[in-house]
């Protein structure tokens, strides 16, 4: 494993909360953070744009506080994710917000870019990208992202078709600093074995969908619940980006889930259209390991079992 940052070595389990498009907020974020893992969310979420300034302040102050009250369980940092295609008109004025607030990570997605990069490293804050093959990769390392987030097979939402094991010993061939790994990632055994093929942390959204403090509704929680891999289904059809859907909800939006249209790429869309996310409900494979709609803070608890077991065992071979 590589040599990390200062603000990632304050996890008591090697995760990050990944940001989930209209679902993650701050009450989501907060409980992630407490239970000792990175809590993220996408600055769209926000809506209208001026939200945003309300929820950092929100996250900020509630974990300054949970910090000074617990002393010997302080919180871990949160991310905000930023979309930084050309698409996204409301990225300056959610910069300049997580300048204020002197947000300590920031995930990037949909390009990289050398000047977003350096506006974060210019209050102390960190970048992660998110990429889904090595030639991405190695754009975002020479555009000055400090960290990568390979999101591999497998994975919620927009995500890539490499194998974890392709992906990750391909990036550790040239590149040593913080890597997380995406992709059907939701037991302790998963996230050990994410750092067995080099990745310092695992990056887990879908679990986190099944969590009371979700912004989700209870149909897409129970979906989850009742749903294993032969559930996902991967197309570009909704944003012209490529991602995993739950089936269900193309069924009960009027589609053949095994007879989808191919969209025009040129035509990206990251929410607007009424079927994408918030009626189509995206969905990574691992989701078998999710039996029951549970507090975020019993979720990482149970992870945290998990992997302390997992572990034991390796150790006891």
């Amino acid at each position: 494993m590589s040599q990390l940052p200062p603000v990632l070595q304050k996890l008591t389990l090697p995760v990050i909360g990944s940001p989930l498009f209209i679902i993650s907020n701050p009450k989501l974020v907060i409980e992630q953070c407490k239970a000792g893992i990175v809590g993220s969310m996408p600055a769209l979420n926000a809506r209208p744009a001026e939200l945003l300034d309300e929820w950092l302040a929100e996250i900020t102050e509630t974990l300054a506080a949970w910090d000074k009250a617990n002393p010997d369980r302080p919180s871990a940092p949160f991310a905000i994710n930023q979309i930084v295609h050309k698409s996204n008109d409301r990225l300056e004025h959610d910069m300049q917000v997580c300048a204020k607030y002197k947000v300590p990570i920031v995930i990037t997605s949909l390009g990289a870019r050398e000047d977003v990069n350096q506006a974060v490293h210019g209050w102390g804050g960190i970048v992660l990208h998110d990429i889904i093959n090595n030639k991405f990769a190695r754009k975002a390392v020479e555009k000055g992202a400090d960290g990568l987030i390979a999101v591999a097979a497998g994975a919620g939402g927009h995500a890539g078709i490499k194998s974890p094991f392709a992906l990750i010993q391909e990036i550790r061939q040239w590149f040593d600093g913080p890597v997380a790994l995406s992709g059907s990632i939701a037991s302790g055994g998963a996230i050990l074995a994410a750092q067995a093929m080099g990745a310092d942390f695992a990056y887990i959204g879908s679990a986190f969908i099944a969590t009371h403090e979700a912004r989700a509704a209870e149909a897409y929680k129970q979906a989850i619940v009742e749903g294993s891999s032969d559930d996902i289904v991967y197309s570009n059809l909704f944003t012209g980006v490529h991602g995993n859907y739950l089936a269900p909800s193309i069924r009960a939006a009027g589609l053949d889930p095994e007879n989808l249209p191919v969209s025009d790429p040129s035509k990206m869309n990251f929410g607007s259209d009424r079927k994408a996310w918030k009626d189509i409900w995206g969905c990574g494979q691992g989701i078998g390991a999710i039996n029951a709609v549970t507090s975020t803070a019993d979720l990482v608890a149970r992870l945290r079992t998990e992997y302390e077991a997992a572990r034991a065992r390796l150790l006891a071979r």
